[in-house]
């Protein structure tokens, strides 16, 4: 949804809810917009609480402080992995965009029917 929308966010909440609710925020150095960034964060702001994943009911992940993307600086990058990456990303953007979002994903959303 960043994307889309051309933004990105200097900082991610994770909201944990199992028996109790609480937050864990964190401030990346450059603020993400892109899922791998993303998924990176939101997995190290959980490892930092400690919690056991099995005990946890609800997960929500929110961005803050929204900046708009192109404020961004574009860094030069030598990680062709990424680059990859990215470059899939934007490409399946463009697929959402022309057939709708459930159109393509990852792997594990899609479900064979019995």
């Amino acid at each position: 949804m960043l994307r889309q929308r051309g933004q990105a966010a200097r900082a991610l909440t994770l909201r944990f809810s199992g028996g109790t609710s609480w937050d864990k925020t964190g401030r990346p150095p450059e603020p993400p917009a892109h899922d791998g960034d993303l998924r990176t964060l939101a997995y190290q702001l959980m490892d930092a609480t400690g919690l056991q994943r099995g005990r946890l009911t609800r997960l929500v992940l929110k961005g803050e402080d929204l900046i708009d993307a192109s404020q961004l600086a574009q860094q030069i990058s030598l990680d062709n992995a990424r680059e990859d990456r990215l470059a899939a990303e934007a490409a399946m953007d463009r697929i959402r965009a022309k057939y709708g979002p459930g159109a393509i994903g990852p792997t594990a959303a899609f479900r064979r029917a019995s």
